[in-house]
């Protein structure tokens, strides 16, 4: 087929990706391996092919060309000829439209079809978009919280705003409607300081997933790392996106963006051929080796669990990555990123270690050397789990924290001394002088798994709704029900339920770290017990914004929490005098006491049934806050002496109430019975912090 309106020549090999230029589009991409490859330009609003062009040069690795004509809105893919081979790791078909990897934006959802992707592919393969690069976002309008300010909220673009009665219907589920004024007061009343968005890049739930009738609501699949996904769009994802980062600064709040280099939605072996495999399948991904120590390509390394392993350590992938990066920092506005099994990119490219090329290539980019870093430490493949092994200047998800958090709340005996240790930052993990106290991220609760109302109204996980026979999600859950297995209108079970979620959430922002809460537990959201609801797009994983006066209570317990926090240096940004990491002190004392007001020593921490102490923060020059938090995980009311100076405490918290208008008493002198399952947060009353 040929077009006199599109004239070809040789054009550059960089930057890789569409490039519109003065003289027409530069198309430049990696396939080192191919005989040729071409570009299909197609209709934009039928998808019918308008045009197959061979790029006609290539330089090193990338074949590139340009093509005078082309404007921005048009559709492209790329077909690579060459051999299949699967002993080599060579998969060329060009019966396969590919997906270019340094696409920005993508004209449709990618929905697997498995008539359509018989033969030729094009009508099931979404068709990148050209598009002008907007400009980048000024960094003077972001926020530069320092990690002791962080609330870090987790939350779907889908299911914070699909229900909400006060934003826009064609808003709802999308970057427009996460942007809604409704929605960023309610951040605002919270006291959250940054979001910590699940995947928004492109990507196509599981073929099996797809023909069992469910999604990948999660997003956790990626098809492309720079395109934003069209499903949280109305019209222009990138411009949509980048309003809601807009909005987001304007109202103080800090944008991190979960993101997945560790798979793809490509799969296995006979996984579906969508972009990376039909252009550098053998440096993209990963692969066993077989006895004789070759590589085995018809056996794709799965440390993900989803199939394939990406190769980060490639330097061509290392620098799409890099990449993509810098791209949604400095053009789509984000201020970080979590990164989704953060062991795959350590593995250098099979052993994983903290002075990897990718955390070396991290370390040295100006732009990317200032943003926050987020890691989940582990992958599923063999020595995945490292926890504290990340460079110094990153920030690691603490599962000790939740499970000992969990287990000493619960009442489990032999936890205290463990519990006591994750609340100042889990030193035995990031050791004072090596990383700083904000370098643990705790949380009770995340998205895979129970959400906090959850935690305390089910036993066991209740998946049923999966398909799997409640065989998928976690089966240790540290959880209780208190009586009753889900759903109750008994009046005492529903209490203790709500005191508890009191105790963890207090906990949680008592303790030294980055506070991360899950988006809707403030709402006593509820999945059913289901703990693994990633192909659940429905009223499981949405919120309900519909409040009752249970739920406001526990709203305001939530707001008034986060406001002790914030307003305390203490509390949120503990400096010692044994931990050269920060050159400076911000405390006095720090003491643990038992209940009768003597210090603790080694044997009240081995004592397994010790599970009551006091924590007092006193501090130095000028600060002035002194306070004394008082724990009983226990089944029975403990009365704590209290400190002799000074003899005044002025009671801030309590989880034993669940209302401000349940407070008998505020100044507290002597001693204080503290309720079974509950704590108490004191403040001496002439200090202010």
């Amino acid at each position: 087929m040929s077009n006199p309106d599109f004239k070809l020549s040789d054009g550059v090999p960089a930057p890789l990706g569409a490039t519109l230029t003065a003289h027409g589009c530069n198309f430049a991409v990696h396939a080192p391996n191919a005989s040729a490859v071409e570009l299909c330009l197609f209709h934009a609003d039928t998808e019918e092919e308008l045009i197959t062009l061979r790029l006609p040069a290539k330089t090193g690795k990338v074949w590139h060309g340009c093509v005078q004509g082309i404007k921005e809105g048009q559709l492209y893919g790329y077909r690579a000829h060459g051999k299949d081979m699967l002993e080599l790791g060579l998969l060329f078909n060009s019966q396969k439209l590919l997906i270019d990897p340094y696409a920005k934006r993508i004209n449709r959802p990618a929905v697997w079809n498995a008539r359509q992707y018989k033969g030729d592919s094009q009508f099931m393969i979404p068709k990148a978009v050209i598009c002008n690069t907007p400009p980048p976002i000024e960094p003077g309008s972001k926020p530069h919280l320092g990690f002791d300010e962080f609330i870090l909220y987790e939350a779907h673009i889908k299911g914070m705003t699909q229900l909400h009665p006060q934003v826009p219907t064609e808003k709802r589920g999308k970057f427009l409607g996460f942007c809604q004024p409704v929605i960023l007061e309610h951040l605002k009343q919270l006291g959250v300081t940054a979001v910590q968005l699940m995947p928004v890049t492109a990507f196509m739930s599981e073929p099996w997933l797809t023909e069992r009738g469910y999604s990948n609501y999660w997003g956790y699949n990626p098809i492309n790392f720079f395109s934003p996904d069209p499903r949280y769009a109305i019209d222009d994802p990138v411009g949509e996106f980048r309003a809601m980062v807009n909005a987001l600064h304007g109202a103080g709040i800090e944008v991190i963006l979960d993101v997945v280099f560790n798979h793809t939605a490509e799969g296995g072996v006979d996984g579906p051929m969508l972009s990376f495999k039909g252009l550098d399948n053998t440096a993209f991904y990963l692969f066993d080796h077989n006895e004789y120590g070759a590589m085995n390509y018809r056996h794709y390394l799965n440390n993900s669990g989803c199939g394939n392993s990406v190769n980060v350590a490639h330097p061509y992938v290392m620098k799409m990555v890099m990449d993509a990066l810098r791209y949604w920092v400095e053009i789509m506005g984000v201020d970080g990123f979590r990164f989704d099994l953060a062991a795959s990119l350590g593995r250098d490219p099979y052993e994983f270690s903290a002075h990897a090329g990718f955390f070396r290539a991290l370390r040295q980019d100006p732009v990317l050397e200032r943003v926050k870093l987020i890691a989940e430490p582990w992958d599923i493949g063999a020595g995945g789990y490292r926890l504290g092994h990340f460079p110094s200047h990153w920030h690691e998800c603490n599962d000790k924290y939740r499970d000992t958090l969990r287990a000493f709340w619960r009442g489990d005996k032999g936890s205290t001394s463990d519990f006591a240790t994750r609340l100042l930052g889990s030193r035995d993990i990031f050791p004072k002088g090596q990383r700083a106290i904000h370098t643990s991220v705790n949380m009770v609760t995340y998205h895979d798994g129970f959400t906090l109302e959850d935690l305390v109204s089910y036993q066991e996980r209740h998946n049923e709704a999966n398909g799997e026979q409640n065989r998928d999600g976690h089966g240790h859950n540290i959880s209780a029900n208190y009586g009753v297995e889900g759903a109750t209108h008994n009046p005492q079970i529903l209490a203790l339920r709500d005191r508890q979620k009191r105790n963890m959430f207090a906990t949680l922002l008592l303790s030294q770290g980055i506070p991360h809460v899950l988006g809707g537990d403030e709402l006593c959201r509820t999945q059913k017990g289901n703990n693994n609801a990633y192909c659940q797009d429905n009223e499981i994983s949405w919120l309900d914004w519909e409040l009752t006066q249970r739920k406001q209570d526990f709203f305001d317990f939530c707001q008034k929490v986060i406001a002790i926090r914030k307003g305390s240096e203490l509390l949120s940004n503990l400096s010692l005098q044994d931990d050269n990491y920060i050159n400076k002190v911000n405390v006095e004392k720090v003491g643990w006491y038992r209940p009768d007001g003597a210090g603790k020593v080694v044997d009240d921490w081995q004592d397994a049934n010790n599970q009551a102490f006091a924590l007092q923060f006193k501090g130095e020059g000028e600060i002035t806050e002194h306070w004394l938090i008082l724990f009983n995980a226990g089944d029975n009311d403990v009365a704590f002496v209290l400190p002799s100076e000074p003899k005044d405490w002025q009671l801030e918290l309590d989880t034993r109430y669940s209302s401000d208008d349940d407070y008998p008493v505020r100044q507290i002198t002597g001693l204080y019975v503290q309720a079974y399952k509950s704590l108490s947060l004191l403040r001496c009353h002439t200090a202010t912090p």
